[in-house]
């Protein structure tokens, strides 16, 4: 079988390479950085332990399908795996709250019903029901094959918005926010669907309604918490590389693809500065196939081929998370809820701030509180994670992330925000920790139909024979669910060939 060159340790890049070495082929990856993981980190001190990325996971049977299919041994034998219930509890800027069962569309309806007044909950429920249509129309061509050829075909929104009179005509819904207005009426409702997009680093103004899908696949197939934290889900997929005898080479800095004969040929690797304190040269790395998961940044703008049709947003439109890691002093409360998300009194504003390159006054903040004894030093500590979707830093249109007095304010409009859900924060704080766009990089996106296919994302096989991409900045998006799939697709397509449709 033939060699292949992996770029990055990501979890999209992980999961081809696995799936790659299974059948056979001889797998070496080469990640800049000296761990695996890519976005999801982690930060341990004190004996205290954070996720830095992901904090949840949706879709698990992707990972479930990536084990079962690379080694006997189940997802279930590496790491505890649990469903969060409530999925989640909202906090709405009049002070209304609501928790929300996990996998239960019948518990939603009747939660929001009894929090927000008769008939939202049946609204949701409607919602729900055309957001599940998209799902259907789309989930195969979307997530389970390649990018077709004919892409685009998922130029036209699947998404049944309802036709409503407007402006002395009938219109229907064509971007999320659009749906939270029109269909859904309350604005705590548009809220809920404001937030997700936003999670997700989408603008609901501007994003077309087949976003309607993500709450749908969150609360028909669950949130789902492992033990450790989402780092131990990368510590065991890269566990499971290396038993299938996966290479992996850290700290090591791709600067391009070889190209020989018209085909992708290996890697160029910089070799560092010179022992004289000159600079570095560069070794080259054959092989037979080369998968590129490290997005164009890893590899500094210096690609020799181009991508596919389909080309991905501006890099600098991307959003990014602004995180504050708290260790607190003092037991988690019994009944605590794992994912609290504290609204935005003005979603568009914080829309306009956050892909406009401002700071929103008052964010939405998601407040995570695992009860995992893992994550905390022993039981008279709790570790808690505060997030916001932000403008990144650099370029025109950034945020100066370096600002050390502009982090330490934002951080503490977080800390703010966060309060109704832990009243007493301030006093049990022994310390905290920021992050911003600078650490934990961008918002991948994942794919969307709809709005002539500008949600797309591109294509897994490329214009130069050989060469592949796999991760959240390639088909079919961001999110860790989306980066197995992108795995799975990429070794398809080298196992198969280009005929390769997905697995039925």
């Amino acid at each position: 079988m033939g060699r292949i060159a992996v770029i990055g340790a990501g979890m999209g890049a992980m999961a081809a390479a696995a799936r790659l070495a299974v059948a056979g082929h001889r797998v070496t990856v080469f990640e800049r950085s000296a761990t695996f993981g890519g976005a999801v980190g982690g930060f341990e001190r004190d004996g205290f332990a954070f996720d830095t990325g992901p904090g949840l996971l949706h879709l698990p049977a992707v990972y479930r399908d990536l084990f079962v299919k690379t080694g006997k041994e189940p997802l279930e034998g590496r790491v505890e795996l649990a469903q969060v219930d409530p999925a989640s509890r909202h906090v709405f800027a009049d002070g209304t709250t609501v928790s929300l069962p996990n996998a239960s569309r019948g518990g939603v309806v009747s939660a929001l019903d009894a929090a927000l007044g008769a008939g939202a909950g049946g609204r949701w429920g409607e919602f729900l029901g055309r957001a599940g249509d998209a799902w259907d129309r789309s989930r195969r061509p979307l997530l389970e094959e390649p990018l077709r050829p004919d892409w685009q075909v998922l130029g036209r929104d699947p998404y049944p918005a309802l036709r409503q009179r407007r402006m002395l005509r009938t219109r229907q819904a064509r971007t999320l926010a659009e749906v939270g207005a029109w269909e859904l009426a309350d604005p705590r409702l548009g809220a809920l669907l404001d937030a997700c997009a936003l999670s997700y680093g989408l603008d609901p103004r501007h994003t077309p309604a087949s976003a309607a899908l993500l709450p749908y696949m969150e609360q028909t197939f669950g949130s789902w918490y492992v033990r450790g934290g989402m780092r131990a889900l990368a510590r065991a997929l890269y566990e499971r590389c290396l038993e299938r005898r996966v290479e992996f080479v850290f700290n090591a800095e791709v600067t391009g693809v070889v190209e020989k004969d018209g085909r992708a040929a290996g890697l160029q690797l910089s070799e560092g500065p010179s022992r004289a304190g000159g600079p570095g040269g560069s070794r080259a790395v054959d092989a037979d196939h080369v998968v590129a998961g490290a997005g164009a940044s890893g590899l500094g703008g210096l690609l020799p081929w181009q991508e596919g049709d389909v080309r991905p947003e501006a890099a600098e439109g991307a959003p990014g998370r602004f995180t504050v890691l708290l260790a607190l002093r003092g037991a988690r409360p019994k009944g605590t809820v794992h994912r609290t998300v504290v609204h935005s009194p003005d979603p568009a504003a914080e829309a306009a701030a956050v892909f406009g390159g401002t700071l929103a006054e008052r964010p939405t903040v998601t407040v995570l509180r695992p009860d995992d004894p893992t994550a905390r030093p022993d039981d008279s500590h709790e570790a808690v994670t505060l997030t916001a979707t932000v403008a990144p830093g650099g370029g025109p249109s950034g945020i100066d992330w370096a600002d050390e007095s502009l982090r330490e304010r934002h951080a503490e409009t977080v800390i703010a925000a966060a309060r109704p859900v832990v009243p007493d924060i301030r006093e049990r704080l022994l310390w905290r920790e920021v992050l911003t766009p600078d650490e934990t990089g961008r918002v991948r996106p994942p794919a969307l139909a709809g709005d002539g296919g500008r949600c797309l994302r591109p294509s897994n096989s490329t214009r130069l024979p050989g060469l592949y991409l796999a991760g959240g900045w390639a088909h079919p998006g961001g999110g860790l669910a989306h980066a197995g799939m992108s795995g799975a697709l990429v070794a398809g397509l080298i196992v198969e060939g280009e005929g390769f449709r997905g697995s039925q």
